[in-house]
């Protein structure tokens, strides 16, 4: 499902324009964002959080050279999944799986 069906689905499902919806999307991606990069996490209750994990310093290779790099800490964007969304999707898949 691409960002389009999800506007598309939202706007059908609630009634709102899908301009609004897709204004309102962007703007609680680029708060996410934003609040990540600054080192603040996101909490969704009952979807998740949207965290910045840290990296610890670690040697890298070039194999082609042969070199070893020093790979400085760092910081990556993560997503932790709330329980009831893991749970929901355990019961999809088995769902899903019985089926066939």
């Amino acid at each position: 499902m691409r960002k389009a069906d999800v506007v598309t689905k939202v706007a059908d499902l609630t009634g709102v324009p899908k301009v609004d919806v897709l204004v309102t999307l962007e703007a609680f991606f680029r708060e996410v964002k934003n609040s990540v990069k600054s080192g603040e996490n996101v909490y969704v209750r009952g979807f998740g959080s949207f965290i910045a994990k840290k990296r610890a310093q670690k040697i890298g290779r070039i194999i082609k050279r042969n070199e070893t790099i020093v790979i400085p800490e760092h910081y990556i964007p993560a997503f932790k999944p709330a329980k009831t969304f893991v749970d929901a999707v355990k019961k999809g898949k088995l769902a899903i799986t019985e089926k066939k």
